[in-house]
């Protein structure tokens, strides 16, 4: 539920954010970049704070870095809701990517409750959490922004201020607090990356993890100006397209993720996801008409049943006392994909969606995004025919 409402609060604010853009800055001709640049920065900051944020809570518990976050949250709204210029927009959403740095503190704490036989399932649920959000937050951000452009960021202020009050009510602590004396190198943020190769079999389910991040930030971060310049979607549009993608992608994680899991395994499961990937992508690069991205909606949605099955097999190689650490490390790992995703997505676009460019390729950056994963099936179907790490269970 914490998950939910955090996502409907940034879900709702996915429709406006290029007309903001372009209206802070008086072109549109510098929007897409202008957007990728803003996309890097939540992302950098998240890059930078993330580790930290995983260490801590392995620490202090996983209760109050979470509840700390949704304040944050809170505040990077209001100011984006109330910025004057660009430079103010910046600075929102850097403040927005510390308070959104807890995505692995989440993990964390849903590696803490689970058991071997629920892991994928829960992180399924989480998945199902981020599909909910999609549903309901870009919906109600394209509605919302018909009457303004700044009022869904008014909105998700509230909403994350009422995931605050939620989660202080609600949520228990799932790690108590731990006086281990820990090392000052685990709060240096790219250093604090390191942990992951302490524990055999993880740097290669990261890099899997690193392909399918790139994946989709290729995705979401031209989602809404390729629909706005290939389909001519409004602001609207663009909203009830990401809520259908998310009501379908829901489905998959509560309804198909278990069945799935129970029929093929972990690792079968993460194979088929990768390989369902990469047909939605390409299929979405050519689609022609609004009805065909739409009849691929189920294709990519699929795919989404590959990223609990990796988290899972992560958090069964990662002792209790570091699911944070881990977990943060993912996160920022997932932070840099962040940074270079939205940066090379927005110009690969800008390059070849034109009507006058050299080559027209308007489907060019989902097109990258099958790519990204053909890598990431490459590189876990040649781990599984190595050795398998000491101590993995059959």
């Amino acid at each position: 539920m914490t998950l939910l409402i955090d996502l409907i609060g940034f879900g709702v604010v996915i429709p406006v954010g290029p007309q903001l853009v372009t209206q802070l800055t008086g072109n549109p001709l510098l929007a897409a970049h202008n957007l990728g640049f803003l996309i890097a920065m939540f992302s950098l900051a998240q890059l930078l704070t993330a580790p930290v944020l995983g260490t801590l809570s392995d620490r202090l518990g996983r209760r109050p870095v979470l509840l700390a976050s949704t304040l944050l949250t809170a505040a990077s709204y209001g100011l984006a809701a109330l910025a004057p210029s660009l430079a103010w927009l910046f600075l929102a959403r850097a403040l927005g990517g510390i308070g959104g740095a807890t995505i692995g503190v989440a993990n964390a704490y849903i590696a803490d409750v689970s058991t071997p036989q629920t892991r994928a399932r829960n992180f399924g649920l989480a998945g199902a959490a981020f599909g909910l959000g999609l549903i309901v937050g870009p919906a109600l951000g394209g509605l919302l922004g018909q009457y303004g452009l700044r009022l869904p960021y008014g909105v998700a202020a509230a909403l994350a201020l009422l995931n605050f009050v939620y989660g202080l009510v609600v949520l228990p602590e799932s790690r108590p607090r731990n006086q281990a004396p820990v090392a000052l190198s685990s709060f240096v943020p790219l250093r604090a990356l390191s942990v992951l190769g302490h524990f055999p079999g993880l740097p290669v389910l990261a890099a899997v993890i690193t392909c399918m991040n790139l994946a989709q930030q290729f995705l979401t971060s031209t989602w809404v100006l390729h629909g706005t310049l290939r389909y001519g979607w409004t602001t609207g549009t663009n909203g009830v397209s990401l809520a259908v993608a998310g009501v379908v992608s829901a489905f998959v994680q509560v309804a198909l993720l278990p069945r799935v899991l129970a029929r093929l395994g972990t690792e079968r499961t993460v194979t088929l996801g990768i390989v369902l990937g990469v047909l939605g992508y390409v299929a979405y690069g050519l689609s022609s008409s609004a009805w065909m991205v739409y009849a691929t909606m189920p294709i990519g949605a699929l795919a989404g049943i590959a990223a609990p099955a990796l988290q899972a097999l992560i958090a069964g190689r990662t002792p209790p006392e570091a699911q944070g650490a881990v977990q943060g490390a993912l996160s920022g790992v997932g932070s840099l994909c962040a940074i270079a995703g939205p940066l090379l997505s927005t110009a690969l676009f800008s390059s070849f969606a034109a009507s006058d460019a050299p080559m027209h390729l308007p489907g060019v950056a989902f097109f990258a995004g099958a790519v990204c994963f053909v890598a990431g099936l490459v590189i876990f179907l040649a781990s599984r025919s190595g050795p398998a790490p000491q101590g993995e269970t059959a």
